[in-house]
């Protein structure tokens, strides 16, 4: 493996999160010179506020922000109030829907809550804080937008960014307003560079296009070298991106989803995946990852035991984690109930499949009917035969019901 200069850049690369980097070199020199003279580098990390909560598959490129800070660097978090107005074209087919201002204040204060979860904020030399892009854009004229920012970009270069060629390609209509959506986030590069000297990016490698876009403009408009660096886009061994469970995300924040599911959702990875999840969320140190990455056949589910507990206290602290650990032993190697389950309240005649949607294990009726017909769901461990079955008070057992979907998704009602 290179050795670099740099503690930061030595310890993503160790850790699986190095994609690709607009100059190796030059960013680990300016990590490496930041750190001997104990300044911070400073990088900031940007998420759009389309939804309330960041889920796992958000979580690479904030665990590498995370490490960031951890080696002694200044992470600036930015919600993009302005850029959810406009929508990232990035893997999309189609033009996202429009939210409300209310929405996106809720949004934004979701995303808040996730990102303290994993980074420090305070006052401090390398303590974070949030800005929203919406702050500068708001007041900017158009025009003078386009003279002061639309000059450096050309419409050639812009075609060949993936997130253009790629709807393109695939005759997928192109809004001019997502396509300008590359010009705005090389502004913010541009913006945060000016009002707060941050010289990196981090993000995700989907984003690489919109990156460049601000390292361009910092170097025709500013004159300095900006840098970014991608980590690469985690896939499960199905190829679907990490953080999505059967349609259903897994949040980061608690009113999104209960501790215990997030726990569960750590457990149930496949082996495959066990060494890039014990790398890149937790902080394990790396022969303890090796060791248990190691592990084969049955003992890999003592791996993933630790990684689901690790993982989950890092996002809910080790009380959670505990409570979380102690339920799946209760329910799994036990055979009881554990105290932490997800539950619904009782209420006599509720149909059956009212009671797998409300808890959250599908989506829809028809998905339950569908489970239904696939002995998929269970109540008190024998399964739902009769779609139009309904619950009463006879189905309790010590004043609990006991639902199931598969042999990994488990909750009460009571």
């Amino acid at each position: 493996m290179t050795k670099f200069k740099s503690e930061f850049f030595n310890l993503t690369v160790d850790r699986g999160f190095y994609k690709q980097c607009t100059n190796d070199a030059g960013f680990d020199e300016y990590l490496y010179e930041c750190e001997k003279s104990g300044t911070p580098a400073v990088g900031y990390l940007g998420s759009d506020p389309t939804g309330d909560s960041l889920h796992v598959g958000h979580l690479v490129p904030l665990m590498m922000m995370r490490w960031f800070q951890k080696c002694g660097h200044k992470p600036i978090l930015l919600v993009g109030g302005a850029t959810a107005r406009i929508g990232d074209p990035s893997g999309k087919d189609k033009l996202r829907p429009f939210l409300s201002e209310q929405e996106l204040r809720h949004n934004i204060a979701g995303l808040k809550k996730s990102y303290g979860k994993f980074i420090k904020f305070g006052e401090g030399k390398t303590d974070s804080f949030i800005v929203d892009n919406w702050d500068w854009f708001q007041n900017i004229n158009y025009l003078d937008f386009l003279r002061d920012a639309g000059i450096y970009y050309t419409v050639n270069r812009m075609l060949t960014m993936d997130s253009v060629k790629s709807r393109l390609e695939r005759e997928q209509p192109m809004s001019f307003l997502e396509f300008n959506y590359q010009l705005v986030q090389g502004f913010d590069f541009c913006t945060l560079y000016e009002k707060y000297g941050c010289r990196a990016q981090l993000a995700g490698d989907d984003q690489w296009g919109n990156i460049t876009s601000g390292t361009e403009l910092g170097r025709r408009r500013n004159n300095v070298e900006l840098f970014g660096f991608t980590n690469p886009i985690i896939t499960d061994s199905s190829g679907k991106k990490m953080g999505k469970s059967e349609g259903n995300a897994v949040w980061v924040n608690d009113d999104k989803l209960p501790a215990y599911n997030y726990y569960q959702y750590f457990r149930n990875i496949g082996d495959s995946e066990v060494e890039t999840c014990l790398r890149m969320f937790t902080e394990l140190p790396m022969n303890e990852v090796r060791r248990l990455a190691a592990l084969k056949d049955q003992e890999i589910n003592d791996a993933k035991k630790i990684l689901a507990f690790e993982a989950t206290k890092l996002c809910r602290g080790e009380e959670e984690a505990r409570l979380a650990q102690e339920t799946a032993v209760a329910t799994f190697e036990k055979g009881g109930l554990g105290e932490d389950l997800p539950s619904i309240a009782f209420v006599e005649n509720m149909s059956i499949l009212d009671a797998f949607v409300q808890i959250g294990f599908v989506e829809s009726k028809g998905e339950a009917r569908r489970l239904v017909k696939q002995s998929g769901l269970r109540i008190n461990d024998i399964a739902v035969t009769n779609e139009n079955m309904v619950l009463t008070k006879a189905d309790m057992v010590d004043g609990k019901i006991k639902i199931s979907q598969g042999k990994k998704k488990h909750g009460i009602i009571e």
